[in-house]
């Protein structure tokens, strides 16, 4: 049984005002930094006068996240990303990223209300985020002809096995992502074929 853990389905975004300031904050699916820089700059389309863009995510298995990052946008080192980053570690949820605008008000916060303004703003937002089970999956490289790239790939579409990438040369070179506990079944069906594979550090 592979393991499985949540993430987001459906986008969350919340309102709310503290002095004057109003911060919005929007929990959405990201599983790359590509993907969290997209919904970044929607975020910035979406509200392009505010002030700050401030943002967290984590990848992967909540329980091992493979990455995680966050950026403070310009407010006082500290306040921002790192309460946002908190609470989505305190949370059982991969691939997820809060992005919290906030537009100044004209009262200063301080260092303080700061931290439990975004803290609030991000927890918040994943109060009202829905979820559903991601099978934990891992990358793989293989190699083969291309005489066999048609059987591999109808193998992968019966496995649910996801082809991130694919390069042509002598041979065809495919990155794929598949359920953990798959990759040795993959590998016994490339044996028949001659095909290698082996396991990705990306």
């Amino acid at each position: 049984m592979a393991s499985t853990y949540p993430v987001p389905s459906k986008f969350c975004e919340v309102c709310h005002e503290i002095k004057k300031s109003r911060f919005i904050a929007r929990a959405v699916f990201a599983d790359t930094r590509e993907q969290a820089m997209a919904e970044l700059a929607l975020a910035k389309k979406d509200y392009p006068d505010a002030r700050h863009h401030c943002w967290a995510y984590q990848f992967g298995n909540p329980k091992s996240a493979a990455s995680a990052s966050m950026s403070d946008d310009g407010e006082p080192s500290g306040t921002a990303g790192k309460p946002i980053l908190n609470i989505l570690q305190h949370k059982n949820v991969g691939d997820v990223m809060i992005i919290v605008t906030r537009y100044f008000g004209g009262v200063k916060l301080g260092a303080g209300g700061l931290v439990r303004a975004y803290s609030a703003s991000a927890q918040m937002a994943m109060d009202g985020l829905q979820t559903e089970q991601q099978v934990a999956r891992e990358s793989f490289e293989l190699v083969c002809d291309f005489s066999q790239e048609q059987p591999i790939r109808h193998w992968l579409s019966l496995h649910d096995g996801v082809i991130e990438s694919i390069s042509y040369n002598q041979q065809v070179t495919m990155c794929v992502a598949l359920a953990e506990e798959t990759g040795s079944a993959l590998d016994d069906y490339l044996a028949n074929f001659g095909a290698s594979l082996k396991r990705s550090n990306r």
